[in-house]
């Protein structure tokens, strides 16, 4: 009896503190179950993934796809926007009408010309140059020697400006200084030479003609720089005028013409004549001006490479590759379609008032390659039009109905703020912001998920943890038991005298 109620006793002891242990697994259960050894963790990540699995799957698909629209989009602005900067020479005919003008002898002059030349030859003689006022002083010991105080005015055609030299610029060198620092310095620069005379103040106009003369006058009333002043009708004057301001002459055709600059503008229409040297006494120079088809040729061949790399793009985005199988991420596209037959009908463009056989691209030497969609440029066919009629192509390319006109229209009906592509891509931006969204919600949902399933997980892996606690405690109790019953039976058994046989 008694060793039964000790038993009870531990029996109750046991089983409180079975109950503990079972708190304190439970309380200790992570990814790994203690109690059943199971990796929760594992276990709980795959069923989440699982449940979430056909959504997940339609997101990424639907993210996938936007994202390759918009690239693919991208690509083909950018490819419109290619050929758009090939137009602007194209549209104007007399951007495309170029000249090229050649001076024989280059080192009496050279020339340029822009939209407004025309072919022609002309003989140039150059009598003389123009030239700017240059004034020098006397000698002075160095460029540091004194010379006086006093104000200068410098005055240049109908500019001026008064310089007043003080005891802090009084030298040859501070003088210089102070006139190439005037603010409001009406055309003259200033500078120190020094020969075996001794250094000598320079003052040279910066600009050429007869208009130009330098007038140098001492303003303050007295005499302490008059040693620099001029006058070209002084009779008293301090400076030397070694360079008189004149104008070019020279003669176009033989007619006399003047210039206050060795930069012509005004002698012939469309053309730049820069002024290099007097020719001989009795001599001429030729300049020729005559159609200049280089520029057009390298004008028309940018635009075709610009056209074929649209079509690639059209081709490459919206096709389908038979080889590996591969559709284009905007394959059957209607927009890149539409776009394509617009471009086609525009390049098909013939001008029933064109000249000398110039009326549509094909006069040009520029076909559609029937296998590649292309367009083809046949180098003589081009040469031989822009020779014989370089307006004509102009017309053709450019003007109100030139194809680069009507090109440039359609480009920007796509790509302009607000155009079709501009509204194309805010749509999938959109569509790309609700499908961010549903991702969002599916994540949190998961997230919800997986905690619940983590929380089931644990509080089975902690009733396992309880359950092999008491099995453990039975264990003891059962074979602390049968060891007492055995040793009772013994003692009996001795005490009695009897013995087991």
């Amino acid at each position: 009896m008694s060793s039964a109620i000790t038993s009870s006793s531990g029996s109750t002891g046991t089983a409180s503190s079975s109950t503990s242990g079972a708190a304190a697994a439970s309380s200790l259960i992570t990814s790994t179950g203690i109690g059943s050894g199971l990796n929760i963790g594992a276990i709980v990540s795959a069923l989440t993934t699982a449940e979430g699995a056909g959504q997940q799957t339609l997101i990424t698909s639907q993210t996938t796809s936007i994202n390759s629209q918009l690239s693919a989009f991208s690509t083909f602005s950018s490819s419109l926007s290619t050929l758009q900067a090939t137009l602007a020479t194209l549209e104007d005919p007399t951007e495309l009408a170029g000249f090229s003008a050649t001076v024989a002898d280059t080192t009496i002059a050279s020339a340029s010309t822009d939209s407004t030349a025309v072919a022609g030859q002309y003989a140039l003689t150059v009598q003389n140059l123009a030239t700017s006022a240059s004034l020098n002083s006397a000698p002075y010991a160095s460029a540091n020697a004194t010379v006086g105080t006093g104000t200068l005015n410098i005055a240049v055609g109908n500019l001026s400006t008064s310089i007043v030299i003080d005891s802090t610029d009084d030298t040859l060198a501070g003088i210089a200084a102070s006139i190439n620092s005037a603010t409001a310095n009406p055309g003259v620069s200033a500078s120190v030479i020094n020969t075996t005379l001794g250094a000598i103040l320079v003052i040279s106009g910066t600009q050429t003609g007869a208009a130009n003369g330098v007038t140098v006058t001492e303003t303050d009333g007295g005499s302490g720089l008059s040693g620099l002043t001029y006058s070209p009708t002084g009779t008293t004057n301090g400076l030397t005028q070694t360079q008189g301001p004149t104008d070019a002459h020279f003669t176009i055709n033989t007619y006399p013409a003047t210039s206050a600059s060795n930069t012509v503008t005004t002698a012939i229409s469309g053309v730049t004549l820069n002024l290099i040297a007097p020719t001989a006494t009795g001599a001429s120079t030729t300049i020729s001006i005559a159609p200049d088809t280089s520029a057009a040729q390298t004008s028309i061949g940018t635009f075709v490479t610009a056209v074929n790399g649209v079509l690639s793009a059209i081709q490459t985005l919206g096709g389908y590759d038979a080889t590996t199988q591969t559709a284009g991420a905007l394959n059957g596209n209607a927009t890149l379609e539409a776009f394509q037959s617009e471009l086609e009908n525009i390049l098909d463009t013939v001008n029933s008032a064109g000249s000398s056989g110039v009326g549509s691209l094909a006069d040009l030497g520029l076909t559609t390659d029937s296998q590649t969609g292309q367009l083809d440029s046949n180098t003589g066919t081009l040469t031989t039009a822009l020779s014989q009629n370089l307006t004509a192509v102009g017309n053709l390319l450019g003007g109100a109905d030139g194809i680069a006109t009507q090109l440039n229209t359609l480009i920007n009906s796509y790509t302009q703020p607000g155009g079709l592509l501009d509204s194309i891509t805010q749509g999938l931006q959109t569509n790309l912001t609700n499908v961010q969204k549903q991702q969002t919600a599916l994540t949190a949902q998961l997230a919800a998920y997986s905690a619940t399933l983590t929380t089931q997980y644990n509080a089975m892996d902690a009733a396992v943890a309880a359950l092999k606690e008491t099995q453990t405690y039975l264990n003891a109790e059962f074979n602390s038991s049968s060891s007492s019953s055995s040793s009772t039976s013994s003692t009996s058994n001795l005490s009695s005298g009897q013995t087991s046989t």
